[in-house]
């Protein structure tokens, strides 16, 4: 029977004598919440827990893209695409996308993300010449005139490599390196990081009944499994990020699951990247059918990520989620270092 270790993070200004660091962040654990496929859950001390999962859970992760991942890194979401859920049509003008890029980095966004085809519920596939030309341009332009880290949002080698070529740092894959066998072999060529993602089926297909066993599980042992494929393709494992995917062929009793626990995920050693940045969860829940409203549930849902360790939040609202972010570090620690 497999068993899965689950850090109970705390940010609580009086740490315990013993506490462990999460991740080499800003959480610490003292107990952990024991998982199986069979039985309940139960809660025990850290101490209690094998040291083959504490190399995991405990030590910082290493920088990805040349950003430490022992603070909290706010990618700001760049799409060039005509047909995306909230800013469709809105910088697929090469000069608006780097005016966008330019003023998240002022809010505060320290890796700009830019996709080139809609992975929205029933979007459709994207040719491969006509993504690339939609981003590589604008990745060239944003990294000689701003020279932010920029990641590359796409399932496919060829546009891949045209981003790296262009200035691109980070790759990150949607369909979790199962697209496009070529793409894995082409970040180990390049030596860049990946962000692997877990979705079930394809944007077209996705949200038609999405099921699962144990939604938490089943994705843990996805991610799992691609991160060892992904190693042996010549990808170092310090140099992969994790997303659980939320939105991604799941339904909000899936999403809020996988939010509810994602801290399980730092036990796969790698840093955990969380992407809910008005979603259709976000719609429901907080009444909000325009996605321009839903910035205080998607801020919501970054911060008690974050509170669980997540190292990387990719936001449509920089700002906003930049300034949630400061007063929730003053206020956990009770300092402010301009006071």
């Amino acid at each position: 029977m497999k068993i899965y270790y689950r850090a109970i993070p705390q940010t609580d200004a009086a740490r315990p004598d013993g506490a462990l660091t999460l991740a080499g962040g800003w959480t610490w654990f003292t107990h952990v919440e024991v998982l199986s496929r069979e039985g309940k859950a139960r809660v025990i001390p850290a101490s209690e827990i094998p040291a083959s999962v504490l190399d995991r859970l405990v030590p910082p992760r290493r920088p990805i893209g040349g950003l430490s991942m022992t603070d909290v890194q706010v990618m700001g979401i760049l799409n060039v695409t005509p047909d995306s859920f909230s800013d469709g049509g809105q910088h697929d003008d090469p000069s608006n996308a780097v005016n966008r890029a330019r003023t998240m980095v002022f809010e505060g966004a320290t890796l700009i993300d830019i996709g080139g085809e809609s992975t929205r519920p029933g979007a459709i596939e994207v040719p491969i010449e006509q993504e690339i030309a939609r981003t590589a341009p604008v990745i060239a332009a944003i990294s000689h005139d701003i020279g932010v880290p920029i990641s590359i949002d796409t399932r496919k080698a060829p546009v891949a490599e045209a981003a790296l070529e262009a200035g691109a740092v980070l790759v990150n894959d949607v369909a979790g390196f199962t697209f496009d066998a070529d793409l894995a072999p082409l970040c180990a060529a390049h030596g860049a990081p990946v962000c692997v993602m877990h979705a079930q089926g394809d944007p077209a297909t996705m949200q038609q009944d999405p099921t699962y066993d144990n939604v938490l599980l089943d994705v843990y042992d996805f991610l799992e499994a691609q991160i060892d494929w992904l190693v042996a393709q010549g990808i170092p494992h310090d140099q992969i990020m994790v997303d659980p995917g939320i939105g991604f062929g799941k339904t909000i009793a899936h999403n809020l699951a996988l939010l509810a626990r994602i801290s399980l995920f730092h036990s796969l050693g790698c840093p955990i990247l969380l992407g809910a940045s008005r979603k259709g969860f976000i719609k429901v829940i907080g009444a909000a059918e325009d996605p321009n409203q839903r910035v205080g549930g998607s801020v919501a849902v970054a911060l008690e990520g974050i509170a669980q360790g997540v190292q990387v939040v990719r936001v449509h609202d920089v700002h906003d989620t930049r300034q949630a972010l400061r007063l929730w570090q003053a206020v956990t620690t009770g300092d402010f270092d301009g006071a």
